[in-house]
């Protein structure tokens, strides 16, 4: 193509209308992931938004006010407005209801970046350009040419390095200078471009048009004077390569994601969920702190008799103020902290994305693909964060998948760390043979089912891979608070809610009245003794406890019942904070579906099992 044939600027500037102070307007920064736009709306609104390069961190639109008369929106990273995704559907939603576009691209990445922008531009959309990343494409030997940009592309272009705030004020002074851009040559008019897109012919040529046009704009604009680079972007450079190796990366994958069960699973729900929620909130071997929850009990046995229904209400086991505050700043607060500390150290050096490429296929076969790998191994440390994490997931219907998954097929590290104890009892390896058979197959049961069951189809896995860097403390402390702050707010008040139902059951004595009921049912179905039904009781506030209460009566049943209760308990209904936080997550309905779904589930397989072992007494 001829770019000397290119029109000139056109010069339209913004009517009265959006350029007057009293007329509120609505700017949205637009542009690919990993190009520093919500360090543009962090500088501009004073307020915090994630900074990740993991596409699909997050789908929300994030608000503020750039001053009294300008709304300020931060849009997901996409590469296009094709609605093929979520993230795509918000960002088209939130710039064709813009009054001004900041579009963000990066100098190192301008033949791919400018796609969108030119996009923006035939869509009839005033905007400036922010080419952010300007140090980077100095450090890779990169020149691009501003002037002639903004010639080219008709509207306003300015250079910026977003993470040292250069460059960011003049963008901010230069939103009114937004004007229309020089359209795709042989794009149809702005008012019938999006129905012709709607018809996937017509797109395939619009797209093919704009994409030949910004092939041949961004090689006017970027030269490349290559030599060798600094030792720590070779460094950079070979790691990020060697990550690609299928062999390099599954290594370096099984080492990352054990690591995170490791921390997540082990230690942080082990032992810091141990010191903050034995020591601090029980007062467990404590010394002289007698625990927060015993003194509230205390403080509030003086004011209610203690046993009397307002008692149990406020203070008992279940208490809306012991059982809330214990375990959303005992146990739920460091999971999350500790979680977000993980994921934010990974997100920021670059190294999340390549995770999801390499488990790609092997997640396809149950409708998930390479993004659903942390929500999943991250289940096997706390299957309450892990379902927080389905936010990462591109389409309503993976979330649904993994969601599902997460609460009925995979235990928790609490529960766990129970289960393999009772497993030298149950029957050893012939017992964790049997074990980690049937739950695999359900897993893949269950996700080959859900597959073909909802509606539509998963999508495509597109990632950005950026350059492996060296985490920046300051940000991954910034994000990690931010983010742990945002899920505490969203979560106590679900909790306080829960805990409320559940206490007034015990203090009616309905939960008493549901073991009765619960005791001949577990008996006809899963073979199994009356007092078992307390077993899936406990389980029902916490996995663990479930488990532990079956560690208590493990010596008075057979090991062919011990396996059948594992195995039910596995895929029981959720603990009471997963359960909460599924309903938050995905809804009421959904939540209650997954629920009873698991009784299903749980108790169909476990009557499968309890008669296929006395059958076949594997275990003897």
């Amino acid at each position: 193509m001829n770019m000397a044939a290119l029109p000139e600027p056109n010069g339209l500037v913004l009517g009265n209308a959006l350029a007057t102070e009293d007329t509120p307007k609505t700017v949205v920064l637009a542009g690919n992931p990993n190009v520093g736009k919500s360090l543009f709306f962090n500088a501009f609104t004073g307020m915090y938004v994630n900074v990740s390069n993991f596409p699909g961190t997050t789908i929300d639109v994030p608000k503020g006010q750039m001053d009294d008369s300008t709304r300020l929106m931060d849009t997901p990273g996409v590469y296009g407005l094709s609605a093929m995704s979520e993230e795509e559907r918000v960002a088209e939603d939130a710039i064709l209801g813009a009054d001004i576009i900041i579009n963000v691209v990066s100098a190192i990445s301008l033949e791919r970046d400018l796609f969108l922008t030119q996009q923006i531009i035939d869509y009839g959309k005033p905007l400036i350009v922010a080419v952010n990343q300007m140090d980077e494409a100095a450090a890779r030997n990169l020149t691009v040419d501003l002037a002639r940009l903004e010639k080219l592309l008709g509207v306003p272009v300015l250079p910026t390095v977003a993470v040292q705030q250069e460059g960011l004020s003049a963008v901010r002074q230069a939103v009114t200078t937004a004007r229309l851009g020089n359209a795709t040559p042989g794009a149809p008019e702005p008012k019938e471009i999006k129905s012709l897109e709607a018809n996937l012919a017509h797109r395939m040529k619009i797209y093919g048009l704009r994409r030949q046009y910004v092939n041949a704009l961004a090689s006017q604009v970027v030269t490349d004077s290559t030599r060798p680079g600094s030792v720590r972007q070779l460094l950079s450079q070979r790691v990020g390569q060697a990550l690609l190796n299928p062999w390099v990366a599954f290594a370096v994958m099984l080492v990352v994601l054990y690591a995170l069960y490791q921390v997540i699973g082990i230690w942080v729900a082990g032992d810091l969920v141990t010191l903050t929620e034995g020591k601090f909130m029980l007062g467990e071997d404590a010394g002289f702190w007698p625990g927060l929850v015993p003194v509230l009990q205390d403080l509030i046995a003086r004011v209610f008799p203690e046993g009397s229904f307002l008692y149990t209400v406020f203070g008992g086991e279940f208490g809306v103020l012991t059982m809330s505050i214990r375990y959303i700043f005992g146990v739920l607060f460091p999971l999350v902290l500790g979680f977000y500390i993980y994921i934010s150290i990974l997100e920021d050096c670059g190294y999340l994305p390549r995770v999801a490429v390499i488990s790609d296929g092997l997640l396809n076969k149950i409708g998930l693909n390479g993004r659903a790998v942390i929500p999943l191994i991250l289940g096997l440390g706390c299957v309450t964060m892990a379902t927080v994490s389905t936010r990462v997931l591109t389409s309503n219907r993976e979330r649904t998948i993994a969601s599902t998954i997460l609460a009925i097929t995979i235990p928790c590290s609490a529960q766990l760390g129970v289960l393999i104890a009772l497993m030298a009892k149950a029957g050893g390896l012939k017992a964790w043979g049997v074990y980690i058979a049937v739950l695999f197959a359900v897993l893949i049961g269950l996700g080959t089912i859900l597959n073909k069951v909802l509606p539509g189809r998963s999508t495509s896995l597109i990632l950005d891979l950026p350059p492996m860097r060296i985490p920046n403390f300051k940000n991954i402390a910034r994000k990690t608070w931010v983010r742990t702050m945002v899920f505490i707010k969203e979560a106590a008040p679900l909790f306080v809610l829960g805990s409320l139902l559940v206490a007034v059951l015990q203090a009616t004595h309905m939960l008493q009245l549901i073991e009765l009921t619960l005791g001949p049912v577990i008996k006809a179905v899963l073979h199994l003794p009356y007092e078992t039904a307390q077993v899936f009781i406990m389980g029902l506030v916490r996995r663990d406890f479930g488990a532990a209460g079956l560690y208590l009566m493990a010596d008075r049943i057979t090991q062919a019942q011990l396996l059948t209760c594992l195995m039910v308990i596995t895929l029981f209904v959720p603990c009471f904070a997963s359960a909460t936080v599924i309903w938050k997550e995905r809804g009421i309905k959904e939540g209650l579906t997954v629920l009873a779904g698991s009784w299903i589930i749980a108790f169909g397989v476990g009557a499968v099992i309890a008669r296929l072992l006395e059958l076949f007494p594997v275990l003897g």
